[in-house]
């Protein structure tokens, strides 16, 4: 049975997830979910960038990078205070675009994105670090199988489009 997101909430609560996980999944899933599906009502606005085929690309790679970057002992904590600002940031972003294109209000996304992702970056920071001293798995083992579910959940979405 393939799950169907349809309704503009459940993808902005997912993004911002995402957002909360890993930072950057969020602006490149959403700009591919709206490179794939380009809306007329975010012509004329700041969002319409997100729909570019050149931002879905430069998104992309940024995340995939901090794929990378996340393994590396010098990685912030996802809850320092200036990524936890930029994760919110990014789960706005995203939502904005993705509620303004489905016809919604684009505060009522980047309001929606942002709290999911501050949400999902405590749940997920205190979620790995139990992970880690339950399992006795180092964490970027842990870092890996989040990274999984992140990239699932981003194609997913991306094809429910």
């Amino acid at each position: 049975m393939k799950i169907v997101i349809t309704k503009p909430h459940w993808q902005v609560i997912a993004l911002g997830i995402l957002a909360g996980m890993r930072s950057m999944s969020a602006p490149a899933v959403s700009s591919r979910m709206l490179n794939k599906r380009p809306s007329r009502r975010l012509n004329h606005t700041p969002l319409q960038t997100l729909q570019s085929p050149a931002a879905a690309n430069v998104l992309t790679g940024i995340a995939v990078g901090e794929l990378v970057g996340d393994k590396l002992p010098t990685a912030p904590d996802r809850i320092a205070p200036v990524t936890l600002v930029g994760r919110c940031i990014n789960g706005a972003i995203s939502g904005a675009g993705i509620y303004k294109a489905a016809g919604g209000k684009w505060y009522t996304g980047a309001v929606l994105g942002g709290i999911t992702a501050i949400a999902a970056t405590y749940g997920s920071f205190y979620l790995r670090k139990a992970i880690v001293k339950q399992a006795h798995l180092i964490d970027p083992v842990v870092g890996l199988i989040e990274d999984t579910i992140v990239l699932g959940a981003g194609v997913a979405l991306v094809e429910t489009a």
